[in-house]
């Protein structure tokens, strides 16, 4: 068997833009391999289906996704980290022309009620665990900010509560595609998460 004749990470990225544009079911291996420049019969030895290609190339994103979550939240006041994790959450649903959404919504949206339908198992634990990092990093956040004096509340259930509005902003943005009334709300939650003189 010859080896595969692709590199591993530049065909990750490449299908992750189809499926964050098109989705997984708008989405065929026959264009990955296009795209990449590789034979569809590569992907599928290398991948062994779309979904699992899928799943792979999210969890690039994701580690991606957090490093730059962790830089916005690493810097200023606790009130400066709350408004770049904001900016970042809503510049990520706003890139590309037109607009992709937020990719993990999209793929909660496409997870199958039956097995054989949709996005398996393997999928949606991808999803919650991105969640549920993010919802840490936050937490962590306001922990600190607690510790210098900024922040008097629930850590933990501020965080919910911050990770919450962001799915609420996701399906806000695919509804209206409206950016100023995202960051319209997002200043709102801040000022209701610190108080509106707070950081």
């Amino acid at each position: 068997m010859r080896p595969r004749e692709f590199d591993h990470d530049d065909v990750l990225r490449i299908a992750f833009d189809q499926f964050w544009r098109k989705g997984v079911r708008g989405t065929s291996l026959s264009d990955i391999a296009r795209d990449a420049g590789v034979q569809r019969g590569s992907l599928y030895n290398a991948f062994g289906s779309k979904e699992a290609l899928f799943v792979q190339a999210y969890e690039r994103y994701a580690g991606d996704y957090l490093v730059a979550l962790q830089k916005a939240l690493g810097a200023g006041s606790l009130r400066k980290r709350l408004t770049a994790f904001f900016d970042l959450t809503i510049s990520n649903f706003r890139a590309g022309t037109p607009p992709r959404g937020c990719p993990t919504t999209r793929g909660l949206m496409e997870l199958g009620a039956a097995e054989g339908e949709g996005l398996d198992e393997e999928a949606r634990q991808a999803f919650a665990n991105l969640i549920s990092r993010i919802t840490v990093l936050v937490q962590e956040t306001l922990s600190a900010g607690a510790a210098r004096g900024e922040f008097n509340g629930n850590s933990a259930s501020a965080a919910l509560h911050i990770i919450t509005v962001t799915r609420g902003l996701a399906v806000l943005e695919r509804a209206f595609g409206d950016e100023p009334q995202l960051r319209k709300i997002a200043s709102h939650t801040i000022d209701l998460v610190l108080g509106r003189k707070g950081g």
